[in-house]
């Protein structure tokens, strides 16, 4: 067995209690180790995509128990990306709360912050729908955690609003696998799928419940509406590092559905053909033109990002609901983009509020008044999938695969102007927070010397040059489209052909 599989999950998972006990009250020796981990990771997974890149799929069995008695992690070619993505993204947030000491303000920030990486790597790389909820619940627990660090009322109340709304989607996922075992014997997701396949569709009424409620526990992680409501108050309260983070915990919910909806109860399959294709994409579509409205009428910035957020899903989603190979690796191209442009955003707004505060209005310019706002324009207009970054060519491809299908007309309507909606709203903000001429007679009496100090503030420079690494992806990833977007092709055919997977899961020698 390939050890190396295991790193992404192993290697967070021995440093996050070690900070926790013996180096947390040394602040830089907890950041050297939990730096040193990030970049770790970072070579791992970066090695586990080379070794996927030829579509062959590996198999870690844990305690070398074979599936589907034991547990197992699997690498193929949507797992490999997954983690890179998250990797990446990881150590990029890691050195933004490191160089703006937001890991200072609260407690065990570092060790909540890789039991969290733990759980997404894990998430990504399970092959057992158990597992799957327990990866679930480690990120979860890490990231009620960081949710309400730095503390504040208004925080707090955002944060149990994130729990109890998270819980219930627990709750619902332990039902909806209890009900899938009783019909089948098995969750591992391999076996699940020969066993599904076996079943007679006149005998799939209670498999169908379990299926449903497995798709509506992934819509709450996916934001989909009506289930997103946990997340414009949790995204907007959370520190901004933790939102950036946040922006890999929503596609948790697109990547298990794209898994389950071609391993398991695939598109052709009789006995859950039709599963959820109802609903999904006009609850998708929704989605989208809720998040955009929502970015046109914000008032403060961090919700103006978090509905962001979730028209990016939505459009995400739609792709993800279209269940064809096109559009899935439509889907996964624009998941690599929205990631990094909702994370972007989320650090740019950081710096605007530490300067002037979250709400959208007008006042003295800020230190570095003209980088933050090349940020944020480069932010804004990825999000909203404007040209030339990456998100334009990620949303044609979504338009492409949806050319065929019978709603064709009304997806291209909600995607284009929902797109004009979001660079509408984030084109006002913009405008009122860096341009907006300010009148000093205008300030209000209790504003005194501290709030000016603060908006003079310069930013120290490795917050800066991490919220650069992210514009450098996206970057990156418009350069080399080709390339990515040929790889997502192969990913989304190796998804809808899943015979490798399951003969490596159930017959992988010893």
């Amino acid at each position: 067995m390939n050890h190396l599989l295991i790193a992404p999950v192993l290697m967070p998972a021995i440093v996050a209690p070690l900070i926790a006990m013996v180096t947390r009250h040394h602040m830089d020796l907890t950041r050297i180790f939990s730096l040193a981990v990030s970049v770790a990771v970072v070579i791992a997974t970066l090695a586990l995509g080379v070794q996927a890149m030829d579509g062959t799929v590996q198999v870690y069995e844990l305690g070398d128990w074979n599936a589907p008695f034991g547990i197992v992690l699997v690498l193929d070619r949507l797992s490999a990306m997954m983690c890179i993505l998250t990797a990446i993204l990881a150590l990029v947030i890691n050195l933004y709360a490191v160089g703006s000491d937001w890991d200072k303000r609260g407690s065990n920030f570092h060790s909540l912050f890789q039991f969290q990486i733990m759980g997404i790597q894990g998430a990504f790389l399970t092959g057992d729908a158990f597992n799957l909820f327990v990866f679930f619940e480690v990120l979860l627990i890490a990231s009620y955690g960081l949710t309400i660090h730095a503390g504040g009322a208004r925080r707090f109340q955002a944060g149990v609003q994130y729990v109890v709304y998270n819980l219930l989607g627990s709750s619902l996922f332990l039902f909806a696998l209890g009900t899938i075992y009783a019909v089948t014997g098995t969750l591992n997701m391999a076996d699940l799928a020969v066993k599904v396949a076996e079943i007679s569709p006149d005998n799939t009424a209670l498999l169908r419940v379990g299926a449903i409620m497995l798709l509506l526990v992934f819509c709450i992680k996916a934001a989909l509406l009506p289930l997103h409501f946990w997340l414009p108050a949790s995204y907007a309260e959370a520190p901004a590092p933790v939102a950036a983070l946040f922006a890999i915990m929503t596609k948790v919910g697109a990547y298990a559905i794209l898994r389950f909806f071609t391993l398991i109860f695939g598109p052709d399959l009789a006995a859950t053909q039709g599963l959820g294709g109802e609903w999904l994409l006009p609850a998708a579509l929704v989605t989208l033109a809720t998040g955009a409205v929502g970015v046109l009428g914000a008032r403060d910035l961090g919700r103006l990002i978090a509905y962001g957020a979730i028209a990016s899903m939505g459009t995400l989603l739609t792709a993800v609901a279209l269940f064809t190979p096109q559009a899935a690796a439509a889907a996964l191209y624009y998941t690599v983009h929205s990631t990094f442009a909702a994370a972007l955003l989320f650090l740019v707004a950081d710096m605007v509020i530490e300067r002037r505060g979250a709400h959208i209005t007008p006042k003295a310019p800020m230190a570095q008044n003209g980088l933050i706002a090349a940020l944020f324009f480069v932010g804004a207009i990825a999000l909203a999938g404007m040209p030339p970054i990456s998100g334009f060519l990620g949303k044609l491809l979504v338009m492409d695969a949806a050319r065929d299908h019978d709603m064709v007309w009304i997806i291209w309507a909600v995607i284009l102007i929902g797109s004009l909606v979001t660079i509408l709203g984030l084109a006002r903000a913009g405008t009122i927070i860096f341009w907006k001429a300010y009148d000093a007679t205008t300030k209000a009496p209790e504003a005194d010397e501290q709030e000016e100090e603060a908006i003079h503030q310069p930013a120290p420079a490795l917050p800066v040059v991490a919220t650069f690494g992210l514009v450098a992806g996206l970057v990156l990833l418009t350069v080399f489209a080709g390339p990515m977007s040929a790889y997502a092709t192969a990913t989304a055919e190796q998804l809808f052909a899943p015979e490798a997977y399951i003969q490596n899961v159930l017959g992988v020698p010893k």
